[in-house]
């Protein structure tokens, strides 16, 4: 049975959930469009090249786009926002309602995308931390503080940062959701951090089950350390004109008596492993470390989850090693990985653009992605293809609603 096979399947004593739930699909948000969804995440490629065609039209790129200032006015009216934008307000189910989950998701820009991937996402019992670069325009973050206003469970991050790439800032904004994630509530499970180009592949109910089977073990990238990109963290680097830079200056060795680990920003992390990074004196003696040190949200999470006394961490043998095609965080496609699958290739080609070598994923790349284990995946752009976030969104809505053991 193919994927859309089992999607389209509806069982006759769903009936009257799907009157029930009729209007929280999905597949009428764009009656401009006439592109077949369905078709696409079956890997037609005949609907696939009709989408980016139609993607590349005139009409098209003229078509309405929802802005910070729509954001900011449907707002005004709370009932009204969640019911348009078709927010699910109830838990769908009671394994669902029984296991929260809480998000931290950094953003700077793009109000409609974050509105889909909170959407998304979104569970009444789930907790959700949002944090506003602090050089975003002052209208992104109005129309992101309306939309947090619609929900209890929804809130923006205390403590703000000025985020530089590569930099200490981007970890500093996770670890200030972190805290506010924490003190708002001891009932949730796990800790997933987002960004704004982030976008699910599974349900969450799907994620439910994932985070279930982990038995309170973690889930992130963490692998032996390249020599080439041992530089990062052993010289001193410094902001200078909004980049960081190499001062050549040597650092001492981190404050650890295990390695230091190669990873990803991403991570799937237990309640525990949370508390323990926000309190242990060992742990915030390396986060202290880390600070002047290059990109060091690709290696702090890696090698924390590598110390055998956190929660849920691995030890550090080689044996225990963990690639982000084997971790559930994230589903990424490097440029430089990409190639045939049948001679090796870990993923088929970008059917999108590439941005400093990662794959922005267009409508062929669905497919083949609804395959992998993997929560998220990274990135999605609705300026580069608005069909894949579009039928990913409808899949996952369809899915959610009449698929699952609700």
């Amino acid at each position: 049975m193919t994927i859309i096979q089992e999607v389209s399947v509806l069982k006759v004593n769903q009936k009257e959930d799907f009157l029930n739930r009729r209007h929280l699909e999905l597949t009428k948000e764009d009656p401009i469009s006439n592109v077949n969804c369905t078709k696409i995440i079956d890997g037609d490629i005949g609907e696939i090249q009709k989408a980016q065609l139609e993607a590349l039209s005139v009409s098209f790129k003229k078509r309405p786009r929802l802005t910070t200032d729509d954001y900011i006015n449907m707002t005004a009216d709370c009932a009204s926002f969640t019911k348009m934008r078709k927010y699910i307000m109830e838990p769908l189910s009671n394994e669902e309602a029984e296991f929260p989950i809480a998000y931290s998701i950094v953003v700077y820009h793009k109000i409609e995308m974050l509105d889909r991937l909170l959407r998304s996402i979104y569970a009444p019992q789930n907790f959700y931390c949002i944090h506003v670069d602090k050089k975003s325009p002052e209208s992104f973050f109005a129309a992101v503080k309306g939309i947090v206003s619609c929900f209890d469970n929804v809130f923006i991050s205390s403590q703000l940062e000025s985020v530089v790439y590569a930099s200490w800032s981007r970890v500093q904004a996770d670890i200030n959701c972190m805290k506010d994630l924490y003190r708002r509530s001891s009932n949730w499970k796990y800790l997933i951090n987002l960004c704004g180009m982030d976008f699910p592949i599974k349900t969450n109910q799907e994620i439910v089950e994932k985070l279930k089977a982990l038995k309170g073990e973690n889930s992130l990238e963490t692998e032996k350390m390249p020599v080439n990109k041992e530089v990062r963290w052993k010289k001193h680097h410094e902001i200078i004109d909004g980049k960081i830079k190499n001062t050549g200056i040597d650092k001492q060795l981190p404050p650890l008596s295990t390695p230091v680990f190669s990873g990803s920003a991403y991570f799937v992390v237990s309640r525990n492993f949370v508390e323990y990074v926000l309190e242990n004196s060992k742990i915030l003696k390396f986060i202290e470390w880390a600070k002047d040190t290059y990109s060091p949200d690709e290696y702090l999470w890696a090698t924390i989850q590598r110390i055998p006394e956190v929660p849920g961490a691995f030890s550090s043998s080689d044996k225990y090693d963990l690639s982000d095609m084997n971790a559930l965080a994230r589903f990424v496609k490097w440029q430089y990985f990409e190639g045939d699958v049948s001679k090796g290739a870990p993923y088929p080609p970008c059917s999108g653009v590439h941005i400093r070598s990662v794959c922005v994923f267009g409508v062929g790349d669905l497919n083949w992605m609804l395959r992998n284990h993997h929560l998220f995946a990274n990135k999605f752009d609705t300026d580069v293809d608005p069909f894949a976030v579009k039928c990913l969104e409808e899949y996952l809505r369809h899915k959610a609603l009449y698929l699952q053991k609700n």
